[in-house]
């Protein structure tokens, strides 16, 4: 799916131990952004094997960030490129300048409405270029671009492995709202602890719902999720006695909602759903009572 905006651009500034591993400091606000463009160089090794290539090994070297910003201020632009500000507030680029490395936050909204959060581990920037133009007795800025490099990061993660990039997307099944409302609070730290899948319902079906015969409508429905990726199944059972064991399954209602039979007469049912997931303890809702009125 297509991003269509760019916002929430961030950076945090690195300190590194002895082993060079980073530590990060408070993200901070960077710039109001209107356009990011990555491009990512690989390098790629070959295994030959009877006189054929059997493997092709392709790793992560470097990568380009171009920002187009509004505009950077004195002290982000300290941070980011090496220049210093004298005593006057003046910000100065010398050849000896270089820029520390920073990680680097943002998000950009897809054309659903959510968006896609980012950090970038360990960024090396240049100074901004800035173009001007006169127009008769004035002139005319263009907002800067500021260009950097991408490096992996020296310190490994639960894996050892070196991490360039975090991505994830609002509302893709197991990712936790906390991951996306602490996202720009410190830089995102992989987590490879192995996950228990877990079934979790919230609503469960309607304990009583009473219908006509010959005029019934209405559904029974469950709203659960999971902490994983993987999809939720559902399967129905009516039965004959107030109990969610030993009922008989319904063909074909396999949905979180299953819709009252038209045809049932003046009586009471008892219906409810049984809930799966890979890896998970399955759950049972508790049992939903219809009753049929003449």
């Amino acid at each position: 799916m297509a991003t269509i905006g760019l916002d929430s651009l961030y950076y945090a500034k690195i300190t590194e131990d002895t082993n060079g591993d980073e530590t990060y400091g408070t993200p901070q606000i960077l710039a109001k952004a209107m356009t990011a463009e990555l491009s990512v160089e690989l390098i790629e090794a070959i295994l030959y094997a009877n006189d054929a290539a059997s493997e092709v090994v392709k790793e992560f070297k470097s990568g380009s960030l171009s920002l187009g910003v509004d505009d950077i201020g004195p002290l982000v632009a300290q941070d980011l490129t090496g220049c210093k500000i004298d005593s006057n507030n003046v910000v100065v680029s010398r050849s000896e300048d270089g820029g520390s490395p920073v990680a680097i936050g943002f998000r950009a909204k897809k054309s659903n409405g959510k968006y896609r959060y980012f950090w970038l581990y360990r960024v090396i920037f240049s100074v901004p270029a800035t173009s001007l133009a006169t127009k008769g007795d004035s002139i005319t800025f263009s907002s800067p671009t500021i260009e950097g490099t991408v490096f992996r990061r020296n310190k490994i993660d639960g894996e050892n492995k070196h991490p360039w990039k975090a991505e994830v997307t609002e509302g893709d099944n197991g990712v936790a709202a906390s991951t996306i409302t602490n996202w720009f609070a410190s830089v995102y730290e992989p987590d490879f602890t192995e996950v228990t899948p877990t079934i979790t319902i919230t609503t469960q079906p309607a304990a009583t719902t009473e219908v006509t015969a010959g005029s019934i409508t209405g559904s029974l429905s469950v709203v659960a999720s999971s902490n994983t990726s993987n999809p939720v199944t559902y399967q129905w059972y009516e039965n004959t006695v107030d109990s969610s064991t030993g009922g008989t399954i319904i063909n074909g209602e396999t949905s979180a909602s299953f819709d009252i039979p038209t045809d049932l007469v003046a009586g009471t049912y008892y219906y409810y759903c049984v809930l799966s997931l890979s890896g998970a303890e399955s759950l049972t809702t508790t049992v939903a009572t219809v009753l049929v009125s003449e």
